[in-house]
């Protein structure tokens, strides 16, 4: 019976330690070869599973944004309208996050991805079948859609802190977060290429389904719980659950963390505006320098999603690789290493960004030199971010800090920019004409450029409080002001709990 199931014997399933030793295991077999219970050669598919499974869930996201010229002339709608698809998926992902970070502290992670992610699947595929008439039945589905990954995305990065530690954590965080640009620029290449081939854009999003169904039995007889907090030696009494509102309340006075999510805010508003909109603005660009026909009838040309979803493969890879190495040397000479490489990342990313908006009008070529050039810098913070979380902040609240970064990052974040940039543009237009299609979103998305050079900002007022933060994270022990820890005994159903977890 895990110390961690709140009812008794009826539900240890969901419990942490629900997996125990393997049938057929001897003792001292596999589970002494890490504090963590979980071998080392397991503990490596355990990560590749993971990155996976987060390649398929940006796949997905960004399928959509690679047929969007498609969807718009199939359902006749506004710019307005098309940023909906992106920001009703958002907004369901991260009002769920809280939720799931809620369980992931609690429960048996591995059970909560599993229904987590054949729901994603499920819903997905129902996405594809959407009737001509009935654009709502789309954004319906594209919001369920956020319901299984926010299951996913709040707890895989605890797993992986659980089973690594120090530079090796960074390793495998990078890894795992290679996965958000290579799986981006995936979902613009399946999503153009399956709509070429089949002549329609609902094929594009029956792709990842099926691959959907294949993490599932992957998660299921590869993955295993890891035991929280072991691999870093943690003591006894910094392992000790406390409620949700205890925890909330030491996240928001933990600077390093609060400031590192604003500006991570920002790296979501730029990179969820381009993410549905780049290809578009490319395609409208190629319309207004008359390199391409307009779309009149027939499927649209889809090939600026596939070069913008190869630019954003490369690019990702050379950012998260180039960010965790360029850290990893920063360290040697300071602590604040992370925060200032963020930070260097997003104020060098704006005027590439910037300039490439420019060019558009007048070179495909340099437009999409200045598309790599901002996208690489921008990549260069995704795993140094969530490095930073976990290591300012103690093992049993890293699920509820996640969700609280998606929530914060998301809600200010890609939750509204694409829904932003479309209204911004609506409002510019003028007229209806291909010109003022391509001016009004022009303008619109010089925005990012500017919000880049804030979140800048906020990376380098982290660096002014990262070092204390880290040391209290190791040291942490718990204060008079804190809540109660939840006690749960061995067995039988009673237990003391303080009253703020039962109310919420």
């Amino acid at each position: 019976m895990s110390l961690n199931d709140p009812v008794g014997d009826t539900t240890h399933f969901l419990s942490d330690d629900s997996e125990g030793e393997e049938p057929g295991a001897r003792p001292g077999q596999e589970e002494e070869e890490s504090p963590s219970g979980v071998s080392v050669n397991r503990a490596r598919l355990t990560v590749a599973v993971l990155f996976y499974i987060n390649l398929l869930n940006y796949m997905d996201r960004f399928t959509v944004a690679g047929v969007l010229p498609d969807i718009e002339k199939y359902f006749g709608i506004s710019d307005g309208n098309s940023g909906l698809l992106q920001t009703v998926f958002v907004c369901s992902y991260m009002l769920l996050a809280p939720c799931f970070g809620y369980l992931g502290d609690r429960y048996n992670r591995k059970w909560i991805m599993l229904v987590g992610i054949s729901f994603w699947s499920l819903v997905t595929l129902a996405s594809s079948y959407t009737p001509k008439n009935s654009f709502w039945a789309l954004l319906l589905t594209r919001g369920l859609v956020g319901v299984g990954e926010a299951s996913y995305s709040t707890i895989a990065p605890t797993i992986i802190a659980d089973l690594y530690v120090k530079e090796k954590r960074t390793v495998m965080l990078s890894v795992f977060y290679f996965a958000i640009p290579v799986g981006s620029g995936l979902g613009y290449i399946v999503g153009s290429s399956v709509d070429q081939l089949a002549g329609d854009w609902h094929w594009a999003l029956r792709v990842t389904p099926g691959l959907g169904l294949l993490a599932v039995l992957m998660l299921l007889f590869v993955v295993k719980e890891p035991k929280r907090g072991a691999v870093e030696a943690r003591p006894d009494h910094q392992l000790q659950r406390t409620s949700w509102v205890a925890d909330m309340k030491s996240l928001s006075r933990n600077r390093s963390f609060m400031l590192s999510t604003f500006g991570f805010t920002a790296v979501a508003f730029v990179t969820g505006s381009l993410a549905l909109w780049a290809p578009t603005f490319l395609y409208r660009a190629a319309i207004f320098t008359g390199e391409k026909p307009p779309c009149v009838s027939g499927n649209c040309d889809n090939s600026d999603s596939l070069y913008f979803g190869i630019v954003t493969c490369v690019t990702g890879v050379l950012g998260v690789t180039s960010g965790m190495l360029v850290s990893r040397s920063l360290r040697k000479r300071t602590q604040r290493a992370d925060p200032l490489v963020c930070a260097a990342g997003l104020l060098l990313s704006a005027p590439f960004l910037f300039l490439a908006i420019v060019f558009a009008q007048s070179s495909t070529v340099a437009t999409y030199v200045f598309i790599f050039l901002g996208e690489t810098f921008l990549s260069m913070n995704w795993a140094i971010v969530a490095d930073i979380l976990l290591y300012v902040v103690v093992p049993t609240r890293r699920s509820t800090a996640a969700a609280f970064q998606i929530v914060l990052s998301h809600c200010l974040g890609d939750a509204g920019s694409p829904y932003l940039i479309g209204v911004v543009s609506d409002s510019l237009r003028k007229r209806d004409s291909y010109l003022w299609q391509f001016r009004s979103l022009q303008v619109s998305l010089m925005l990012c450029s500017f919000v880049a050079v804030v979140g800048g900002g906020f990376f380098l007022a982290t660096a002014l409080f990262i070092e204390g933060d880290r040391n209290r994270a190791e040291n942490y022990s718990p204060s008079a002001t804190d809540d109660e820890p939840i006690v749960v005994p061995s067995s039988g159903r009673s237990t003391k709990v303080p009253v703020s977890s039962v109310l919420i």
